[in-house]
């Protein structure tokens, strides 16, 4: 008796309609904005998922088991903590809807511009964290911030107050053009105003919007939509 035919592949999501037109805000597919938070959070249960783009999360939870059955996210579970991840092949579908979302919207040039006016506020950036995370003294130029001298730390946050106006108008240039990039100030500044507040962690702590947290987000996500692999030495317009 010959073997029964195996049943076929579960199809992909398709990405769902955006509106239409090149010119003016985007707003991306529902499954594009699911694929991407995985992304951009790493590792994340489905709450911290839709709530990244405030989507509904039973239609997030039902997205997550689509891409699980196509191979683009794994779920796992370690010290007590369960959540999803993109797998290789997941990183390739979204670099794909990515690409073709921003094309779409002919967004390109306005991205490039972007990161290259991103990559020196991320300097900036990352000189104010290490100067809240390290106070330099004598015989030991990699002491850890005590905390202890307000002069110092003060330094610190007005210089990442400073790097959080300029967010704001890149956020803004970004958001005018792709509705997903809309946010980002707003959290950094929420952080900051925590940092203010009297609550340290907000600086760079984890698995909270710090504001190295939400930093990161927005490098990655500049990255993956123009398809540059982190660490690659960027020339957008060359």
């Amino acid at each position: 008796m010959p073997p029964a035919p195996e049943p076929p592949a579960p199809e992909p999501p398709e990405l769902g309609p955006a509106a239409p037109g090149p010119r003016g805000p985007r707003p991306s597919a529902p499954e594009l904005l699911c694929l991407h938070a995985v992304r951009l959070l790493g590792f994340a249960d489905v709450g911290p998922v839709s709530a990244r783009f405030g989507l509904d999360r039973a239609d997030v939870g039902e997205l997550l088991l689509d891409f699980q059955a196509v191979g683009w996210v794994t779920r796992s579970a370690f010290a007590g903590t369960a959540g999803w991840s993109l797998t290789e092949s997941g990183r390739r579908e979204d670099e794909r809807r990515l690409a073709a979302e921003l094309d779409a919207a002919g967004a390109r040039p306005a991205l490039e511009a972007a990161l290259t006016a991103f990559e020196p506020l991320n300097a900036r950036l990352q000189d104010a964290v290490t100067r809240w995370q390290i106070r330099p003294l004598p015989g030991d130029p990699l002491a850890a911030n005590d905390h202890s001298d307000f002069r110092w730390d003060d330094r610190a946050l007005q210089s990442m107050a400073s790097v959080g106006l300029a967010l704001d108008h890149l956020g803004g240039t970004l958001a005018a053009r792709l509705t997903r990039f809309d946010g980002y100030g707003r959290r950094f500044r929420a952080a900051l105003d925590r940092v203010r507040g009297g609550e340290r962690r907000w600086v760079d702590g984890l698995g909270i919007d710090s504001c190295h947290i939400v930093w990161m987000q927005l490098h990655e996500d500049l990255l993956s939509t123009l398809g540059i692999p982190r660490g690659a030495q960027i020339h957008p317009n060359g």
